[in-house]
Parts: C-alpha cells; structure tokens; sequence
C-alpha cells in the first residue's frame, strides 16, 4: 500500500459519506443537532480538494495527516476534531515511508482509535464511534495474526464495525449531546459509529481492489 491507496480511501469516503449524508442527518436528528451528515459531508469533500491542491509526492503518513488537519479546520462539532485527531495519528505512525504493509496499516488505525479515545473520554457500550471502530481494530489485528489475508482481514474489521454500530441501537447515550437525551437515547443508532462503519467500509473496498 502506499500514498494512491490512502487518497482512493479518501476518495471513497468522501463519496459515500456524500452519498449517505440525509441518513447521518436523520440518525442524528434523532439524538443530536442534525447536523452530522452534513459535518461529515463538507469536511471530507474538502479533504479531497485539499488532495487534489496538493503539489508534489507525498508520503501516505503525511496525506493522512493533512487529511487530519483539513478535518479539523472544516467541521464543526465533535466529528471534527475526533476524526481530525484520528487520522493525524494514524498518519504519525506511518511515518514518512513511502510503502506500508498490514502490520503498519494496523498500528496506523490502533493509533487513531487510541486518539479518538484520549480525545472523546469515552469507551466501548458508550454510544458513540468508538463502538465501531474498537471492534474494527481488534479483529484487524486478530485476523492478521490468525493469518488472514490484507483484503480478508480488512473486510473483517469492517464487518466488526457493522456489529458495533447496530449494537448502539439498544444502548443509552452517556456521551456527547446524545447524553442529554438520558433514556430516550435508547433505540436509536448512533451517527458517529455509522459515518465510522462507512468509512472503514471505503477502506474495505479499496484494501480488496488492490489484490
């Protein structure tokens, strides 16, 4: 893998945030402020510009960490900064090497969850993002070591993510605006493990494109 796939993952994202963008608003709508499919849409659309704008080879580490801090400049609420933070650590761990491989790939997301993590206070069965990406990262890294292929452990991960996000439905809201809600954050899936899912889902499919 190196800087062509971090930027189709981007690409990808981006167009399927857009594409879901009224679903994130209506999840949100309903324990929210309506307004994360909108965040989430405007930050990576500019995400992508800001790769288009930019000139010269660029490691993978670095594409991750401009991607980062576009995240933060562009969206408001908590998305911003939590998946601004994210992928600026992810492309920290990276580093500047032009190539990475599965176990850098791993280390990269353990990185961003651990960012999310320290960021957002908050743990798995809180109803929030983590709930997506926690289980992503654990059965990336348990596939790998079972011996999995890059495309099948990716795919994994993502089908961990999908378990996490519909396992926020029962849960009730300790966290973020969703809180306020108390019981009647219960039934309800959160926004932020399913714009999370739709992101590791773009990486799912730009990870197996490339076998």
């Amino acid at each position: 893998m190196n800087a062509d796939t971090v930027q189709r993952w981007l690409e990808q994202s981006a167009a399927s945030l857009h594409e879901q963008r009224d679903y994130l608003t209506q999840l949100d709508a309903a324990i929210g402020d309506a307004d994360h499919g909108t965040n989430m849409d405007r930050g990576f659309t500019a995400v992508v510009e800001k790769l288009g704008s930019t000139d010269g080879p660029v490691s993978p580490g670095r594409l991750l960490t401009n991607a980062g801090g576009t995240l933060v400049s562009t969206v408001g609420g908590a998305s911003g900064p939590l998946w601004g933070t994210a992928l600026r650590r992810a492309g920290r761990a990276l580093g500047e090497a032009e190539e990475f491989g599965s176990g850098e790939l791993a280390s990269a997301l353990d990185a961003a969850l651990a960012g999310v993590v320290e960021l957002g206070a908050a743990q798995e069965g809180e109803k929030t993002m983590v709930d997506a990406l926690a289980p992503a990262v654990r059965t990336l890294r348990e596939s790998l070591a079972g011996g999995a292929s890059l495309a099948d452990a990716v795919q994994a991960a993502f089908e961990a993510s999908e378990e996490g996000m519909r396992a926020t439905v029962p849960l009730q809201a300790s966290k973020g605006r969703a809180s306020y809600l108390g019981e009647r954050s219960i039934g309800h899936q959160d926004p932020g493990a399913t714009s999370t899912t739709l992101i590791l889902g773009a990486l799912a499919s730009t990870v197996s494109a490339e076998k």
